[in-house]
């Protein structure tokens, strides 16, 4: 098991001994010219190798993806990592302004550094880096922390094979799911079972059937790598029927299960295994509770909150310590966890959290010609005009994005609606300003199997519950009962909220313009994305599309964020980052 501590010079190096040092060399590494290997020059370290990628949403291209301003932890969590944003992360982990690690890691000057730095993610660079990595690293393991087969218009089209092909192309050897399991029960099934049959091990200690509670997936997997075994456990997303259509997976339960996590952690520890990891797609808070409370774990390697964490964290729990990382999204980051292991176990480790930087990268040519294949039939559709963009698009942020607004605005307006709301969705890149939306890009903000748009009547007591309900979510001070995304999203209203205030009484004020919502008042409000069986209604898409071509120009997007209580001087919000 670790037992070893993070030393401010280990915590410096994470982040590359340059940025750390505070010497302004990024920027003009990029603008010397493209494909500079120095950046990616990652020394190897120790015996065992993990590469980790999380939450890429089906982005087999590069992109722009702008980092929150806003990332509120509660509780215990309040001002401390994941819930650093901005100026704020960057004094703390010791990134110099202006930097390509400020722009990987902050939404700070986001326009301007967007358009120094490039694109990030892609999977032409990243299989590139991957195998870079490999040839330093004998024997090292490509982990997939999921959310892989959703999030674009090939993956839904394609019924997620884009993806696993890509996969298999990039030589992923062990994945978790989430969105995964949107496709269907059966389709996953059929995923596992065929594709990844002898090349990809697909695992969920925490997924069982509902009726004999037998497990549906493999638990864990044993590597051998250097002479050292090395065991990945898999955690799927524990609250997927919830947050997603049950009926899409009717006969599968899921949870934590930190009990049964603990049994299987034993019984691979009592096998002698020197090395215990768990690939999880909880989300960093439930995994910074989970490692303070399950021993035997030496890493948590994380996902689901789309958290570009720069540095480990170090949870101390009863017989040791585990790290804990999360792995941020869209293709953007690729973690590197190197371990020296001996005879007696692990004696020291490295991480780092690299950006993907498509400047600096050559791309793989196998991979652009997948991605090319891939893409041909649809071409037509994914390149199809709708409107220009005058302001930045974007979404991820506790509540509202600029282009949540354009679907709200485009609900209210397509379904005569008084109030509209869309999910909180932490999925979906950036567009900068003077930018054509194209039809492909709609997608990358709404692509789910169940994307129908809806037209409900509520009374202001049942839309005060919901939000309610929502915000518990978001903001219980327990990460267990954190089951939601990002807050949904509202057009049409405004209210305040309190975040650490107790369940049911965080929300007031709801207003349309400046009259006090009415609680046995009947409103007609509009949404998209409903996980109850049986719904129905246009594909969102094609209603935002057609307000989309009728505006032909859309105008900058000032967020309509509630008014936020208690929350005055917290790390987990910046105002550098305009709207």
């Amino acid at each position: 098991m670790l037992f070893v501590s993070l030393s401010r010079r280990d915590f410096l190096s994470a982040l590359g001994a340059a940025a750390a040092a505070g010497l302004p060399i990024s920027n003009r590494r990029v603008l010397a010219g493209p494909y500079s290997n120095a950046f990616y020059d990652v020394p190897r370290f120790g015996n065992v190798h993990l590469l980790h990628m999380t939450d890429c949403h089906a982005q087999l291209n590069p992109v722009y993806f702008r980092e929150p301003s806003m990332n509120l932890g509660v509780g215990y969590a309040a001002d401390k990592l994941p819930h650093i944003v901005g100026d704020n992360l960057l004094k703390a982990v010791n990134v110099p302004a202006g930097s390509d690690l400020a722009h990987a890691f902050s939404c700070i000057d986001f326009e301007e550094s967007a358009l120094m730095f490039g694109r990030m993610g892609g999977f032409a660079y990243l299989k590139t880096l991957v195998d870079m990595l490999r040839s330093e690293r004998p024997g090292a393991l490509l982990l997939d922390g999921g959310d892989t087969w959703q999030g674009s218009a090939t993956a839904l089209w394609s019924r997620g094979q884009d993806m696993v092909d890509a996969c298999l192309l990039l030589g992923v050897d062990v994945m978790t799911a989430h969105w995964e399991m949107t496709l269907g029960a059966e389709r996953v099934q059929d995923i596992v079972t065929n594709d990844f049959s002898g090349r990809i091990d697909f695992l969920a200690q925490n997924v069982k059937t509902y009726d004999l509670d037998d497990p549906v997936f493999d638990a864990f997997t044993i590597k051998e790598m250097n002479g050292v075994s090395v065991a990945v456990i898999g955690q799927a997303f524990p609250y997927t029927p919830i947050a997603n259509p049950s009926h899409l997976i009717p006969d599968w339960s899921f949870g934590i299960r930190e009990y049964e996590l603990q049994q299987i952690v034993n019984r691979i520890r009592k096998q002698g295994i020197k090395v215990v990891v768990l690939l999880s797609h909880n989300g960093m808070d439930v995994d910074l509770k989970l490692a303070s409370r399950v021993t035997g774990l030496d890493a948590i390697l994380g996902g689901h909150t789309h958290d570009g964490v720069p540095v480990p964290i170090i949870v101390p729990n009863r017989n040791g310590k585990t790290i804990v990382t999360n792995g941020g999204s869209n293709g953007k980051f690729l973690g590197v966890l190197d371990f020296a292991v001996s005879a007696s176990g692990i004696t020291d480790f490295r991480y780092r959290l690299l950006p993907v930087f498509s400047k600096l990268i050559e791309p793989d040519k196998d991979m652009e010609g997948l991605i090319r294949r891939v893409r041909r039939p649809f071409e037509k559709q994914l390149s199809e005009p709708l409107a220009i963009t005058e302001g930045l698009l974007y979404r991820r942020g506790n509540f509202n994005g600029s282009f949540d607004e354009i679907i709200l605005d485009a609900l209210i307006d397509e379904l005569n609606a008084d109030i509209a709301f869309s999910p909180g969705f932490r999925w979906g890149t950036t567009l900068l300003p003077n930018s054509t939306i194209t039809m492909e890009a709609l997608l990358e903000q709404t692509a789910t199997t169940y994307s129908h748009s809806t037209l409900t009547e509520m009374t202001g007591e049942s839309i005060k519950l919901i939000l309610e309900d929502v915000a518990d979510n978001i903001f219980n001070a327990d990460p267990y009962y954190q089951q939601g995304g990002d807050m949904v999203r509202v057009g049409g209203m405004t209210y305040t909220i309190e975040p650490n205030a107790p369940i049911g009484s965080r929300i007031t004020d709801m207003r349309i313009a400046d009259t006090l919502i009415d609680p046995n008042k009947i409103y007609k409000v509009a949404g998209w994305a409903p996980v109850k069986e049986g719904a129905s209604g246009e594909p969102v898409w094609d209603l935002v599309a057609r307000w989309l071509k009728h505006k032909k120009i859309v105008s900058s997007r000032h967020p309509n964020a509630p008014r936020i209580i208690g929350v005055d001087g917290s790390l987990g919000l910046t105002e550098r980052c305009g709207v």
